[in-house]
């Protein structure tokens, strides 16, 4: 029975990983080299888009656990009308709305926009799905299926940054980067609107009784009283709260490695050492390899638990942090395999935490004897805390490169002197190793007590 009912599940995966990896590969490079957007704007759209996408999630979360509406309250129709508009969102950023001048007040509204509706349909339908995984089944070896399908979704999504690459050239040809964008939104609206057509929940059939004769009774009032005590309810339990800071600072490190790889890179490696296709590939293997890994890794999951797993990969990243700052930036093959590796081991990583959240999901249901889970609301609570890391570390970075005087190099009347170019390099490599380093020894310290381990 469920393996229709995966794939069903992961055509929402596949759809939304072709649009994502495209979108925060791209988007940073895009408006501070060609949008040629001013720091203050940056920063600017990245706080609003901040609080919008630390709101946006538990908002999401409650309407859909409990809105009379069948659009929201239903998992597969949330996902049915969401997907042609988190599609059109996906398309907002790569069609300028004018020719930018330097530092135009636009582009940094345009910004905003692009971000703040694209990250609100991804949360509507992505939290939807999410919610959908804790329910189609609260079997561990269901749950494993569901994740192997959905990784096997994820390494077919995350192809489109490789064939992005290639047929752009890295976006250096612009229009050819434009009709790939329309292309990958009308696949992605496709596949999803297979997963709301097709999926069903274990839960659906209990619920059309119940929540009938329970609407009548209860008016479905959203009382933010019972919202406010139930994220408390949530947020007191120690485990949460352990996972919550570990995720903040994963989804940091991801954030940090998705937008600025290719900034590295470009500027590290020189353009006669790694060719434009080579880099292609290199850029599309960090958004592959991760797929493949937690395939391979499909045994050991069974073997040695998540909890271990997920320790190893941080212990991991420490030690190769340490050892590339050691050796130096002059080994340019060496930095750009740890560049790649990096991001492969914190994505794959990453894509196993919905198994924790799924535990923290079920302890929870039996601790507070609760009919249904609140899958939406732990969903939604951890990222409330968890999303607004995605806004700081571009932030941060860009505040640190242009110390270094990285918005000169975008311009193209520059008289670039070479001693500034080597202060730049040189915070660069700072950056690529030591952010790492004290990212792994946070988290070491953070995920070690953890106690929920299937």
């Amino acid at each position: 029975g469920i393996h229709l009912n995966a794939l069903a599940y992961s055509m929402t995966t596949l759809g939304a990983g072709m649009m994502n990896s495209i979108f925060n590969f791209y988007y940073v490079k895009l408006f501070l080299n060609r949008y040629k957007i001013s720091e203050v704007a940056f920063h600017q759209a990245q706080v609003v888009f901040m609080v919008w996408n630390a709101i946006n999630d538990p908002l999401f979360g409650y309407i859909q656990d409990n809105s009379k509406f069948a659009c929201c309250s239903r998992r597969q129709f949330s996902i049915l009308y969401g997907a042609p508009l988190y599609a059109l969102a996906f398309l907002l950023p790569w069609f300028p709305w004018k020719h930018y001048e330097e530092g135009d007040w636009l582009s940094g509204l345009h910004l905003i926009v692009a971000l703040c509706a694209f990250d609100g349909l991804l949360t509507f339908v992505l939290l939807a799905q999410c919610a959908l995984f804790a329910e189609i089944s609260t079997r561990h070896e269901s749950r494993l299926q569901l994740i192997k399908y959905n990784q096997v979704a994820t390494l077919i999504g995350s192809t489109s940054i490789l064939f992005c690459g290639l047929i752009s050239d890295n976006m250096e040809n612009f229009a050819y980067f434009q009709a790939f964008a329309v292309l990958v939104a009308g696949l992605a609206t496709a596949c999803m609107c297979y997963t709301g057509k097709y999926s069903t929940s274990q839960y659906e059939q209990r619920e059309v009784c119940t929540e009938n004769s329970n609407l009548e009774g209860s008016d479905g009032a959203l009382s933010w009283s019972s919202v406010i005590s139930l994220t408390k309810q949530i947020m007191t339990e120690k485990n949460f709260l352990f996972f919550v800071t570990m995720n903040f600072f994963q989804v940091f490190h991801l954030a940090f490695c998705n937008n600025f790889m290719m900034i590295f890179a470009d500027n590290l490696i020189p353009k006669d050492v790694l060719s434009s296709s080579v880099r292609s590939i290199m850029y599309g293997a960090g958004f592959i390899c991760p797929q493949c890994l937690v395939l391979l890794s499909h045994a050991s999951l069974k073997k040695f638990g998540y909890y271990r797993i997920i320790l190893f990969s941080f212990y991991f990243e420490g030690v190769a942090a340490a050892v590339m700052f050691i050796l130096g930036p002059e080994h340019y093959y060496l930095l750009a395999f740890y560049l790649t590796t990096n991001i492969v081991i914190v994505q794959a990583s990453f894509s196993l935490f919905n198994l924790p959240l799924a535990d923290i999901v079920d302890a929870d249901l039996i601790k507070h004897k609760r009919r249904s889970p609140l899958s939406s609301m732990v969903f939604g609570t951890n990222a409330l805390f968890t999303k607004p890391a995605q806004s700081l570390a571009p932030m941060l970075v860009v505040t640190i490169l242009n110390q270094f005087g990285y918005e000169n190099l975008s311009k193209e009347d520059a008289q670039l002197d070479p001693s500034l170019f080597l202060g730049l390099h040189d915070a660069m490599f700072y950056l690529i190793c030591l952010v790492p380093l004290c990212i792994a020894v946070i988290q070491i310290l953070t995920w070690t007590p953890f106690s929920i381990q299937n």
